[in-house]
């Protein structure tokens, strides 16, 4: 059973098997010739392992620059990271994260199939970690065995249902049409960029990608080059704060501190050339092949994919956001410590992939300076929700690191302040309640006006 259950979650937390297997279905039920059918499963599939290469690489590239960032300012604290708080986890609730996430990506089905949320979650990572944290409050709620798995499952379909759906209004802005939804759990922060990208409509025109630079810089329009740059530039910075001694003995292998920095710094930059590539393989196929999904098993639902799929719509505002929200997060960090609370620290990955979408969005709807002050917002909202996600977490609660992305937090926080004050039966009827609202249809059907 659990050898089952352990392939189980290998299979569903892949997104490039998950999303390949949903394009199979969608090409199976459009009736393609089989030469077809071959050739879009298999694209999307390379396409989301080319975006995880990429991803792979930031990630590498990214995290010495974080304990550079550490040891320079000499700081201390709970650094918010996904990977880490659920690796610790899993070893008490994996069971229950296996059936949560199984059971949940049904609900999610069901909900798009009979309501108006029309929106299937394809980020297979982000459901198993969403689904462990579930695990983890309705343990810590009282429940126990089929009553857990049954309220996490129903929570996290909720919750796979409702991120896309805030964000589809910003989504079409940005792309210009509703055939794709983001599937990222951070839904919360991109929303409120897109607002505070609405205080600066007036400055829409003036994108990120639009920045007119001098001649002499024109190399700056290429966003690769202007990426590469700009990383080498800050870990130059933070290298020579933090000192050759610690990165030489303890990061580079005893490789000079500042040609380890440059390596870092163009490896990130190659991190993301690659994931823009992956990303324009996959929208070429995972969007023809969705349709067989959304005309023959669920009307009109919409794929919600990983956050990397927005990249590609304003590379200047994906590193322009990145460091708008960092700077968010050193801000914030600065606030808990003179308030003497829980000091988080502004962890470079998180901060990178939701500050970035943040950025993308806050262009979309505000330009420039959407994208920068939209972005910041998202930095100081990442390091405020842990926070408050802490005390609803138990024992999990004292690791050093916790859930990073802001839907973790909002949605931990709210089944968690509700079983801390009203008891397991709380958590039930507000799940209950959810769905019927859900359930309920709105608006009423376009009247043809034409005369005849």
């Amino acid at each position: 059973m659990n050898g089952l259950l352990s392939t189980l979650v290998d299979i569903l937390s892949e997104p490039a098997i998950l999303v390949a297997l949903i394009a199979l279905i969608g090409l199976i039920a459009q009736r393609k010739n089989l030469s077809d059918t071959m050739k879009g499963t298999t694209k999307t599939f390379v396409g989301f392992l080319v975006i995880a290469a990429g991803a792979g690489i930031l990630e590498t590239a990214l995290a010495p620059f974080g304990e550079m960032f550490q040891e320079a300012f000499n700081v201390a604290g709970v650094v918010p990271n996904n990977e880490a708080i659920v690796a610790l986890a899993l070893n008490e609730y994996g069971t229950n994260t296996a059936l949560i996430m199984f059971f949940g990506m049904i609900v999610n089905v069901l909900i798009a199939r009979f309501t108006r949320y029309k929106y299937i979650f394809l980020t297979g990572h982000h459901t198993m970690y969403l689904a462990c944290m579930f695990a983890v409050i309705m343990a810590v709620a009282g429940f126990n065995t089929v009553p857990l798995i049954a309220a996490g499952s129903v929570a996290l379909g909720i919750v796979m249902t409702l991120s896309p759906a805030i964000l589809q209004p910003f989504m079409r802005e940005l792309t210009g049409n509703d055939n794709v939804a983001l599937g990222h759990f951070s839904a919360v922060g991109y929303a409120i960029s897109g607002l505070i990208g609405k205080l600066f409509k007036g400055s829409k025109k003036n994108s990120t990608e639009n920045i007119n630079f001098p001649q002499g810089l024109g190399f700056l329009r290429d966003s690769t080059v202007s990426i590469a740059l700009t990383m080498i530039v800050m870990y130059f910075i933070v290298a020579i704060v933090s000192g050759p001694a610690f990165i030489e003995s303890e990061l580079s292998g005893g490789t000079n501190y500042l040609v380890f920095s440059l390596i870092q710094g163009g490896s990130f930059a190659a991190g993301v050339f690659i994931i823009l590539s992956g990303v324009r393989l996959v929208l070429s196929e995972i969007v023809p092949a969705f349709k067989g999904i959304s005309t023959k098993l669920v009307p009109n639902a919409k794929p919600a994919l990983d956050v990397p799929i927005i990249y590609t719509y304003a590379p200047n505002a994906v590193l322009m956001g990145f460091f708008s929200s960092f700077i968010g997060g050193i801000v914030s960090m600065i606030i808990m410590f003179i308030s003497g609370g829980t000091i988080i620290l502004p962890g470079v990955v998180p901060h990178f992939f939701t500050g970035a979408a943040a950025g993308v969005l806050g262009n979309a709807t505000g330009g420039f300076k959407g994208a920068i002050a939209g972005s910041f917002v998202n930095g100081i909202i990442v390091s405020f929700l842990p926070v408050f996600l802490l005390p609803v977490l138990g024992d999990l609660g004292f690791a050093n690191t916790t859930f990073s992305d802001a839907d973790f937090a909002v949605s931990g926080i709210f089944f968690g302040s509700l079983a801390n004050y009203a008891g397991p039966i709380a958590i039930v009827i507000s799940l209950i309640v959810i769905l019927v609202l859900m359930a309920i249809p709105f608006g009423k059907k376009k009247v043809n006006t034409e005369e005849k």
